[in-house]
């Protein structure tokens, strides 16, 4: 019986290969981290990191590199627009059936709600 936590050799050969690479990475940032000399190296006290620079980028630049699409379009009504507009409709259908019993007199003053607003 084999449970799925079971790994063959392949698959641990890639996760050793892995996890050396993940230590090695990690040396070498805590090394540029914590160098007592960069400052003089006019860094400041952070760790280039291409991968981050490349983030910044895309989120200045991202914009006019943008596409409009219908997947884009569906997602902005059904995220953006349909909410809003769904919660403004049953407000306004709640608020004028509520002040219609108050016109009619259904409801006694002592018992109305935002009464002192």
């Amino acid at each position: 019986m084999s449970s799925q936590f079971d790994v063959n050799s392949e698959t641990r050969g890639i996760l050793e290969e892995k996890a050396k690479r993940r230590a090695v990475l990690r040396e070498q940032f805590l090394k540029a981290k914590t160098d007592p000399f960069q400052h003089a190296s006019g860094h400041g006290g952070t760790v280039f990191d291409p991968a981050m620079l490349r983030y910044q980028a895309l989120k200045v630049s991202g914009f006019e590199y943008f596409k409009t699409t219908p997947k884009n379009v569906i997602y902005g009504l059904a995220f953006m627009v349909m909410p809003m507009t769904l919660y403004g409709y049953f407000l306004h259908k709640t608020r004028s059936e509520q002040e219609a019993k108050y016109r009619r007199g259904e409801v006694a003053y002592k018992d109305r709600r935002f009464k002192f607003i």
